[in-house]
Parts: C-alpha cells; structure tokens; sequence
C-alpha cells in the first residue's frame, strides 16, 4: 500500500506536504501582541504566554492579561512559509538561534504541548524563570494526573518550599506551577 502511493507520488510530481513546526521568535520593542495579531489575521497559530496583573484603569483596580515574558512569541508553521513570512512582514521578529547548530531554535512538539498545558491556563501562581544551562537535569520526571495542569511533563524541583514541576522549553524559558501535591504526581521512567 505505502508503495502504490509512492508510486502515485511519483507520477503526480506532487511535493510532500511540510509538517508544522513550533519556531521560539523574538520580538523587539514589546510588541509581541501586534505580531500575534499580524499572524492571526493570516491564519498563522502562535502562541505567547500570558498572564494576570492587577492594574489602575479610570481610578479603579482591574486584572488585565499581559504577556509574561516580553518579547517572545512561539509560531506554529511549515518552514517554508516561515521563511516566506520572515521575508514579507515588518513586524520586528528575529528567530532565536540554537548556538551549538546556527539554525533557528525549533521547539518539540510534546515540550510545546506540555508548555502551552501550563502557561495556558494563566494561573496567577506560576512563575517564569530562566533557567541556567543543566538547571534542569536533577529531580525526577513526571507526568501531572489532576488539576489543571493535567498531562502536562516536567521535572520535579523544590521550590520555596514546596514541591512543584517545572516546565521547559529547550532551555529558554521555564514555568514552576503552584505547589502540587504528590498523589497527583506520577513518575516517567529513565529512558536507556
């Protein structure tokens, strides 16, 4: 069967469809949320994350949602239309660079799935850190069973005290959650 549609393939001349990928996109000048809208208006998914911080608005207290770390704005696209857009748009963007490859920093799925889990439930407990380089490799893997931040993987840290899970992604950027209980915490083996 995998052979007839080769073989379709070939006859066709059709080029394989690109897979999405989650590219990390600095912005400059704290304008991540005119690039989010440039993106939207092209059917473009992104993400930022965001959160909750208590303002002065006309003389009264309101919560407003603002990016929780300036700057950075994760795009879902093929690489081709990547560098199409990159080429076309005046939007102040520069990809974030792997420095050990020189290529554009492209974030894994799951690790992508896993932040979003978290960061997108703008919770006002969580905290944003920068991790330094090898922050990460103590504590145990683990998977959340309960709550909000179900699903999501991290590395288990004490953090002020209390056990929570930090999620990463590829060492840019790092999410502790609240504190969560061991009962809803299950452990992921060691791969060999």
């Amino acid at each position: 069967m995998e052979q007839n549609r080769i073989l379709k393939k070939a006859e066709t001349n059709e080029p394989e469809p690109e897979s999405k990928v989650w590219y990390a996109i600095r912005v400059t000048f704290n304008r991540e949320m005119k690039v989010k809208e440039d993106l939207d208006l092209r059917g473009i998914e992104s993400f930022i994350p965001m959160k909750y911080v208590m303002g002065t608005r006309r003389g009264r207290r309101v919560k407003k949602l603002v990016p929780s770390i300036h700057n950075l704005i994760f795009f879902h696209i093929e690489p081709s239309l990547m560098k199409e857009y990159k080429a076309t748009t005046r939007m102040p963007i520069r990809y974030i660079m792997n420095p050990a490859t020189k290529k554009p920093v492209v974030v894994p799925e799951k690790e992508m799935q896993n932040f979003i889990a978290v960061a997108g439930t703008y919770d006002e407990q969580l905290e944003y850190i920068t991790p330094k380089p090898g922050q990460f490799t103590r504590g145990d893997r683990v998977r959340i069973l309960g709550g909000p931040f179900e699903g999501a993987e991290g590395i288990l840290k004490r953090v002020k005290g209390d056990s929570r899970v930090v999620v990463s992604v590829l060492g840019l950027v790092a999410i502790v959650t609240t504190s969560i209980h061991p009962s809803l915490l299950e452990k992921i083996p060691k791969k060999k």
